[in-house]
């Protein structure tokens, strides 16, 4: 990939992945990106500065749709630490429990923020899916909002009937020496999706992080896979879902990466191939 990543990765706060309970009256064709979100929701902090990721190609270069449709769920948001009350509310979060609404996320020690690096990343993926012919939605429309909930998140990918679900995360470990990505799913599996084909798209990620020259996480989960019971997004998705916690944003090395935007577009490139052939398997 050209990127050297000597990464550590760190103890990850489950990055929870959340979405709006309503969906468009009218949806818009496959192909296209979608954003669902819930009521917008004023930040009440700074926003942050635009997205260096490249934009959709114009309507007339659209290529032939696929039928597919694929979520992508950039976690946290950046107008979250601006509004604790909103956050730290509880929301149902699978297997009986609750959990707070969603987090702040974390950053690296110099600052860059885990809700600007998913985000960015989400917006490359979704370019390079669409160029597919895939029809792409997000779970935020921008980087400056509030939430939404991990329970609402959820719900998107549900509503749409995905054939896919990816939440992006990023890590924030003190501990020495971790490094490395990890790919989240639930389990014990809760329905049929959460088995065998979350399986596979948890697997489809990791082999193409690990192909793409990213190490698997030497602190969490097995080989770069992570079953989780405590991730509300996971526990509620009826549809194939998996989370990625790309790196540890407290390694040098692969805070680094996440902060440059070639970086960043690597990390976006072999999740996007990744999703292709999970999708063209399935």
């Amino acid at each position: 990939m050209g990127l050297v990543l000597a990464i550590g990765l760190t103890l990850f706060t489950a990055c929870g992945v959340d979405t709006p309970a309503s969906s468009p009256s009218s949806p818009p064709p496959p192909g296209t990106t979608t954003v669902f979100t819930t009521l917008p929701r004023p930040s009440s902090t700074t926003s942050a500065p635009p997205s260096s990721a490249p934009q959709p190609p114009p309507s007339s270069q659209q290529p032939p749709k696929t039928g597919k449709v694929v979520v992508l769920d950039p976690g946290h948001n950046g107008g979250n630490s601006g509004k604790p009350g909103e956050i730290n509310k509880q929301v149902p979060a699978g297997r009986g429990k609750t959990k707070p609404c969603n987090t702040t996320g974390t950053s690296t020690n110099s600052g860059y923020t885990e809700h600007a690096f998913t985000w960015d990343v989400s917006q490359r993926i979704s370019q390079a899916l669409v160029a597919k012919g895939i029809r792409v939605i997000l779970t935020r429309q921008n980087d400056t909002g509030v939430g939404p909930c991990v329970n609402e998140r959820a719900a998107i990918g549900n509503d749409a009937g995905a054939d896919a679900v990816v939440s992006i995360h990023a890590d924030g470990s003190n501990s020495a020496g971790a490094h490395g990505f990890h790919v989240a799913y639930s389990a014990p599996p809760l329905n049929a999706q959460q088995g065998e084909p979350s399986m596979r798209l948890a697997t489809a990620l990791r082999d193409g992080l690990r192909t793409g020259g990213f190490p698997t996480s030497t602190y969490l989960g097995a080989n770069g896979l992570a079953p989780r019971a405590d991730l509300g997004g996971l526990n509620l998705s009826t549809r194939p879902a998996a989370l990625v916690e790309c790196g540890n944003m407290r390694n040098a090395a692969e805070a680094a990466a996440m902060a440059s935007e070639e970086g960043r577009q690597q990390y976006a490139a072999v999740i996007a191939k990744a999703i292709e052939d999970y999708l063209a398997a399935s």
